[in-house]
């Protein structure tokens, strides 16, 4: 199935077939049943088959481009991206790829004040380092059996929470986000601070709430895997080049040193 309008004038976006044929293997093609759109993403759906929607993979393609171009700037500057997806797909994807390019993330509940009240939230965090130190030493013996038990399961709930948020030493440049309608306060937090926010949209959602929108199916577990894994692999390529900056400044200040 050609899933790009056809008679349009190319705008130079270089479409690679195995990228195409990646995302439709993946099923990114693929929306929500008619009846559940939002008119807003007309703009991103190509037709409708079956009585669902079928999103235009050339507008997934521009969007995910922009998106790579700007996370690579991202981290190549040294800034933080929050990866943010709580929904049952995205859970293991989330964690996966944004431990893979070393940042922050939010897979099981978004906490309220998470950006707003940064403070607050890096004061749990101490607390969690706390009972791990607790949990770890001798100490936790010396409590109640009674206490052991309130002890531990703070430190289920607090983990459960806080450990995607350890390397958020500061607020994030970025947001990227799987179903923003999953979202909503999560980038309610982000646009009351201006941090731009990236998210894979499906055709329920509404595209004015993020700045670099990417249309896709955001319930496929294989859709939000393949999203996510181009959008790491830009991360992971602007920190790669950062390293490399760094090396290359420290190499000529030596250098200039020993003249």
């Amino acid at each position: 199935m050609a899933l790009c309008r056809e008679g349009e004038e190319s705008d130079g976006l270089k479409m690679s077939a195995n990228l195409v044929q990646e995302l439709i293997e993946a099923g990114v093609h693929f929306g929500h049943r008619a009846s559940r759109w939002n008119p807003k993403m007309a703009q991103f759906i190509y037709g409708r088959k079956n009585l669902i929607h079928v999103i235009d993979i050339r507008e997934t393609i521009r969007g995910l481009l922009r998106a790579r171009k700007y996370l690579k700037q991202v981290s190549e500057g040294g800034s933080l991206v929050l990866f943010v997806g709580t929904k049952r797909q995205a859970h293991g994807p989330i964690e996966r790829e944004a431990q893979r390019a070393g940042m922050p993330f939010v897979s099981e509940r978004w906490l309220g004040g998470a950006l707003t009240n940064f403070r607050t939230i890096r004061s749990r965090m101490s607390r969690l380092e706390e009972l791990e130190r607790i949990r770890e030493s001798d100490e936790l013996s010396q409590y109640s059996k009674k206490m052991q038990s309130a002890l531990n399961r703070e430190y289920r709930k607090i983990y459960r929470n806080l450990n995607g948020l350890r390397k958020m030493n500061r607020i994030p440049e970025c947001l990227v986000i799987v179903d923003p309608n999953k979202e909503r306060n999560a980038i309610r937090e982000a646009k009351a601070l201006g941090i731009t926010t990236v998210a894979l949209i499906d055709t329920d959602c509404d595209p004015d709430i993020v700045d670099l929108p990417i249309p896709g199916n955001d319930d496929g577990i294989r859709s939000i895997e393949l999203i996510l894994k181009h959008l790491s692999d830009s991360i992971v390529e602007g920190s790669k080049q950062l390293t490399a900056k760094k090396e290359g400044d420290e190499e000529a200040a030596v250098a200039a040193a020993a003249e």
